[in-house]
C-alpha cells in the first residue's frame, strides 16, 4: 500500500509574503481614501456656496425689479429654494445662529445688518467659514454683496480664549 500526503497548502513564508503585500496596498490606499473623502466634502461645500451664489444673484434680480435696486438677502440662506413649508431647502441648515456643530450642519453668524458668516462643520469634525456681506444700497455708495473664500476654522484652547491673567 502506497502512503499519500497532500502538500497543497501554502507554507509559512508565502503566508508572510502576501501579509506583506497587502500591508503596503493598504499603507498606500488608506491615505489616498481618506483624500478622496476630504476632497468630496470640499466639493459637496463648494456645489453648495455656488448654489447661494445663484440664489443671490437671482434675488438681487427680483429686487432689481421689485424696488429699482440690486440687492442681496442680510441672510444668505434666504436666497435658496424653500420647501412647501417655507423652511430652507438644505440637508443640514439650522437657525440657531452658532457656529456649525453637528456633521453636516450649516448655519449662518449674524455679525450686524449687512455681515455675517456661513459655517460648516465636515464629517471628520472640521469647521469651515465663509464671511458674507450682504453689500450696501445707500445712494452712490452702493456696492454689491460678496462671500469670502473658504477657511477653516480653528478653535482657540480655552486659557487662549479666555485671555492672559
Amino acid at each position: 500500500m502506497k502512503k499519500t500526503t497532500s502538500r497543497n497548502g501554502f507554507t509559512l513564508i508565502e503566508l508572510i509574503i502576501v501579509m506583506v503585500i497587502l500591508g503596503i496596498m493598504a499603507a498606500v490606499a488608506v491615505p489616498r481614501y481618506l483624500d478622496s473623502i476630504e476632497n468630496a466634502e470640499a466639493s459637496a461645500e463648494d456645489a453648495v456656496i455656488s448654489a447661494i451664489e445663484v440664489g443671490l444673484k437671482q434675488a438681487a434680480n427680483d429686487s432689481l425689479y421689485t424696488n429699482g435696486r440690486a440687492s442681496w438677502p442680510s441672510n444668505p440662506f434666504d436666497a435658496l429654494s424653500k420647501t412647501t413649508n417655507g423652511l430652507v431647502d438644505l440637508a443640514g441648515y439650522t437657525t440657531d445662529g452658532d457656529l456649525a456643530d453637528k456633521d453636516g450642519e450649516w448655519t449662518f453668524i449674524v455679525t450686524d445688518a449687512e455681515n455675517g458668516t456661513i459655517t460648516h462643520q465636515r464629517a471628520d469634525n472640521s469647521r469651515y467659514t465663509w464671511e458674507y456681506y450682504a453689500g450696501t444700497q445707500d445712494g452712490d455708495g452702493a456696492e454689491t454683496g460678496s462671500i469670502g473664500p473658504r477657511v477653516k476654522y480653528v478653535a482657540l484652547p480655552p486659557a487662549a480664549a479666555d485671555g492672559p491673567e
